[in-house]
Formats: structure tokens, C-alpha cells, sequence
């Protein structure tokens, strides 16, 4: 019997879709172009005009306003970027269109001058507004509704992701702050450029995936664009509206890393290593260290829990995630502790929280970005991604909102009261989950059956 050949969009790479490894590593160029400028923002708004390396010279309260508001827009922008694609695009074109966006906006902030500091910004509002729901919702698309490699093609896409932050905030942290801003924020560019292109040439590994239902050859793809919500559709649409209120919770306090936690570090943070003064913006990688190195791990647990028949749900994830998450505030507890008791605090404070922060977001970021692809109805797929995008913008915002609190509360009690107020919430959720997994329909519960290799 001869051997029939698969299509290029059919091959497999390490028992996942190729097209996985095609938007994994878009989507590390435009994270390391994002997590680069982010890493760097703060600082260089705080930074002095009279320094070698001037700044805007800015206040911290100032400069933790506007890294609010930005990241917050970013996000906001994924609900225009979703609908685009829902209802024009298609989500394939609509991540091509973003990254030229973001190309755009990156390379003008390499401008020193304040019109091209804030046009940039705006198009890099615009660019990870479109791009990033649809390669999101486009990773979805490469599995069948009851395919349980869906959950694990997240995190290996999610690693991508994190190995664009953590080289990014490396490398862009460290020429930015020793060779000049400007130069950082081109070199996130530049790597934004890569990710266009690798893009582009992998269009053959993504047939059928990302493309516009209105014209699919597919007629109950077209039909699915006209007719109304079934009752199912609608009580799953409210349980993810539902864990959206985690995810706000959750980035609120996880993005002070960017925020207060970054200056945290540069400010009160004893940073001498064998002699050498670490840059504050290379905390920034630790978070991406532990998901690159643990990722798998943290995967491989949940798989081997559902195949014990323990709770492995997405929502107790989610949940599990927050409650980890928060207790990683608990170390920055200690470590203003300590600055108040000796006038000095030590690195490893900063390297545990990131720790737990890092295992919390395992637990809760990947499989929620799953979670919606296995709930929203087709009609709306890029859309809700943009919603899930949208409230982690809200996260942003509140992350500021808290970094500013600092001024007047003190960072021992914010990040105190972050930690209790997590933990809690993420309680509270708990007590309703047999609720709201009953809403779900059993999304999750007709995904084939786990083998040993699966949890493996």
C-alpha cells in the first residue's frame, strides 16, 4: 500500500501541529518587542534629564499613570481587533496587518522626540491590538473541539511567548540602560520585523486556520456567522465573562512587575552581585526564566491530575493560579520588612516572588487563552479572545492604579493587602465552581480520552 503523503498544514512536529511552532515564534518576536519596551518604559520616563542617558525625568507616580494607561490600551485595542477579524479579516490577515503596525511603532520610538514617543505608542496600541486575539484564537483553530492537546499546544505556545521576555528584557533592558533608550526601543523593532516574516513564509503550515468565515467553503461556517445563540452558547459566553473577573484580578496584581515591583528594584533593592551592580530591569526575566523552565512541568502536573481523576478543570486552574499568585506577594511582604529593619533588601525576596507569581501564571494564563477557544462560539472566537485580551488590560490599569497607592500607603501594605485580597477572591470563586462548571456544558468533558504519553 503506497503511503499517502499529509499536506504541509497536516504535518506534526513533537505531536503537535507545525503551524503551532509557526505562531510560537511570531508570537516570541512580538513579545520580545513588547516586553523589551515595556522593561524599559518606566525607566526611562523616571530617568533624569540630566543624567548621560537622560530621560523624560518624570515622577514615579507620573511615569506609573501613563504605563497604566498604555497597557491598558494595548489590551483594550484586542476588542477593535477582534471584531475586525470576525467580521472583515479573518484572524490570519489581521496578525499580518498588526505586525507592520507594530514594526511601524517601534521603529518610530527610536525618534528621540516627543511626537514620535507618542505616535509610537499609539501604533503599538494598534499593532498588539490586532495581533494579538487572532494568533491567540488562530492556536485554538489548529486542534478539533475534542482534542486534548489543546491545553499543552497553549503552554508550548506560551513559552514562545516567554522566551520573547525574557531575552528581550535582557538584551533590550541592557541597551537601553547602558547604550541609550532610543537604541532599545529600535531593537524591539527590528525582532518584530523577524517575526513578520517567519510569519509570512509559514502561511503554508496554517491552510484553513485563521481564515474569514464568510467565505469558507465550508457552508456551515457561513451559516454559523448568521444565526442567533443557542441557549448553551450563551450560558457558556457568561462563565467566561465570569473568569474574566479572575484575569482582572489577577494581572492587577501580577503587573507590578513592569510597575512597582520594577522600581522596587531599582530604588530599594541591594543589586551588588560579586561586585557587580545588576541592572533593575533584568528582574524582569525571572518571570519568563521560570515559565521557559517549568512550563512543561507545571503542564505535565495537570495532565497527570486529570488522568487521576482529580479536580483538573480550566476554572480550578484559574483559580489555583490566583491564590498561588497572591502568595508570592508575601515576599515582597518580607522584603520591605527588611528594608525598614536593616536599609537594604536582598535580590532573593524579588527572585521567590517571581517564582510563585510565575507558577501562579502557568496555572491560570494558558489555560484560560484555551479555555476561550474551547467556549466561545465561532461566530464570536476572535472577539471573546479580544474581551479575555481587554480585561487583562483592565489589570494593567488597576496594577497602576495600586503602584500609585504606594506614594501614599507604602509598599509594605500594598503589597500585603495584594496578597491577601487575591487569596480571597480566589477562595471566594472557589465556592461557586460546581456552579459554573454546570454552565460550561460539558466543554470540557468530551476531550478524548488522556493516555500515559499524554500526561507525560
Amino acid at each position: 500500500m503506497a503511503l499517502v503523503e499529509k499536506a504541509p498544514h497536516e504535518k506534526e512536529l513533537f505531536g503537535h501541529p507545525v503551524g503551532l511552532y509557526i505562531l510560537f515564534f511570531t508570537e516570541m518576536w512580538e513579545r520580545f518587542s513588547y516586553y523589551g519596551m515595556r522593561a524599559i518604559l518606566v525607566l526611562y520616563l523616571v530617568t533624569k534629564t540630566s543624567e548621560v542617558n537622560s530621560g523624560l525625568g518624570w515622577t514615579n507616580n507620573e511615569a506609573l499613570a501613563l504605563y497604566g494607561w498604555y497597557t491598558m490600551l494595548v489590551y483594550v485595542a484586542s476588542i477593535p481587533g477582534g471584531i475586525i477579524a470576525d467580521r472583515i479579516l479573518g484572524q490570519k490577515k489581521a496578525v499580518i496587518l498588526g505586525a507592520i503596525l507594530l514594526v511601524i511603532g517601534h521603529s518610530i520610538l527610536a525618534i528621540e522626540e516627543m511626537w514620535a514617543f507618542y505616535t509610537g505608542l499609539g501604533f503599538i496600541i494598534s499593532g498588539v491590538g490586532m495581533l494579538k486575539p487572532n494568533i491567540s484564537t488562530m492556536v485554538g483553530g489548529l486542534y478539533k473541539k475534542d482534542d486534548i492537546r489543546r491545553d499543552k499546544g497553549f503552554t508550548i505556545f506560551y513559552i514562545g511567548i516567554n522566551i520573547g521576555a525574557f531575552l528581550s528584557s535582557l538584551i533590550v533592558g541592557y541597551v537601553g540602560e547602558v547604550y541609550g533608550w532610543h537604541y532599545g526601543f529600535g531593537l524591539a523593532g527590528i525582532c518584530m520585523f523577524f517575526g513578520l516574516v517567519q510569519f509570512v513564509l509559514g502561511q503554508k503550515y496554517l491552510y484553513g486556520v485563521g481564515d474569514y468565515l464568510g467565505k469558507s467553503k465550508n457552508v456551515e461556517d457561513r451559516e454559523s456567522l448568521k444565526r442567533p445563540l443557542t441557549k448553551i452558547e450563551k450560558d457558556r459566553v457568561v462563565v467566561l465573562i465570569i473568569s474574566f473577573l479572575m484575569v482582572i484580578v489577577f494581572f492587577g496584581a501580577f503587573e507590578q512587575a513592569g510597575g512597582l515591583m520594577n522600581l522596587y528594584a531599582k530604588d530599594y533593592t541591594d543589586r551588588m552581585l560579586f561586585g557587580w551592580e545588576v541592572p533593575a530591569s533584568w528582574f524582569q526575566a525571572a518571570n519568563s526564566f521560570f515559565i521557559i523552565t517549568l512550563g512543561t512541568a507545571v503542564a505535565g502536573y495537570w495532565a497527570k491530575r486529570k488522568l487521576k481523576g482529580k479536580h483538573a478543570s480550566s476554572l480550578f486552574k484559574m483559580i489555583m493560579g490566583l491564590i498561588i499568585m497572591g502568595t508570592g506577594f508575601l515576599f515582597m511582604t518580607a522584603a520591605t520588612a527588611q528594608y525598614q529593619s536593616t536599609g537594604s533588601s536582598a535580590m532573593y525576596w524579588l527572585v521567590l516572588a517571581y517564582l510563585f507569581h510565575t507558577v501562579g501564571e502557568l496555572s491560570l494564563s494558558p489555560v484560560s487563552l484555551s479555555f476561550v477557544t474551547k467556549l466561545a462560539p465561532a461566530k464570536y472566537a476572535s472577539l471573546m479572545m479580544g474581551l479575555y485580551f481587554a480585561t487583562t488590560g483592565f489589570g494593567n490599569k488597576l496594577a497602576g492604579i495600586l503602584g500609585e497607592s504606594a506614594s501614599q500607603f507604602g509598599e509594605y501594605k500594598v503589597f500585603t493587602g495584594i496578597a491577601i485580597f487575591c487569596i480571597l477572591f480566589g477562595a471566594l470563586v472557589w465556592l461557586f465552581l460546581s456552579k459554573l462548571k454546570a454552565l460550561t456544558h460539558g466543554a470540557e468533558d468530551n476531550e478524548r480520552k488522556m493516555t500515559s504519553a499524554d500526561a507525560s
